[in-house]
C-alpha cells in the first residue's frame, strides 16, 4: 500500500498541540495563539481562561467564524459566563475542550471547509 502526504489546501494548518506548544505547519509556537485556515496570531496575551474576559475574543471574532474552538491548555476549563454570551449573542458556536481535543477538531472542521476560528492558550510558565 503506498501512502502519500496530503497537504490541506489552506495556509495554517495544525499538527497537534498540547499545554506547552502549538505545532502549526511546520512551526512550533510556544505562546498564545489565535488559527484560522487563512490567519496565524502570534502571542496572542491569554493564557488562563478563567480570567477571560469577553474582549480576549476579539482577535478571533474579527475572523468572522461560523464557531470558535478555544483550547484552554492541558485540561479543558470553562471561561466566565459573559465570555461565552459574547459567542452566542452574535450566533457563533464556541466549543471549549483542552488544547489536544482543540487542534483534532479544527482540523477536522477546516478541512470540511468550515469557518472555523482556534484560540490556543498556553500557561506563561510556559514562555
Amino acid at each position: 500500500m503506498q501512502l502519500n502526504l496530503e497537504r490541506p489546501d489552506y495556509s495554517w494548518f495544525l499538527r497537534g498541540a498540547d499545554g506547552r506548544h502549538v505545532l502549526v505547519n511546520e512551526r512550533a509556537l510556544t505562546r498564545s495563539c489565535v488559527v484560522s485556515p487563512d490567519t496565524l496570531v502570534e502571542d496572542w496575551p491569554v493564557t488562563d481562561a478563567k480570567a477571560m474576559l469577553p474582549a480576549d475574543l476579539d482577535p478571533l471574532l474579527s475572523l468572522r467564524p461560523e464557531l470558535v474552538v478555544l483550547g484552554t491548555g492541558d485540561q479543558q476549563v470553562f471561561p466566565p459566563a459573559a465570555v461565552l454570551a459574547a459567542c452566542l449573542g452574535r450566533g457563533i458556536g464556541l466549543e471549549v475542550m483542552s488544547n489536544a481535543a482543540a487542534a483534532r477538531t479544527y482540523s477536522v472542521l477546516a478541512g470540511e471547509g468550515r469557518r472555523v476560528v482556534a484560540g490556543f492558550m498556553l500557561a506563561a510558565a510556559a514562555r
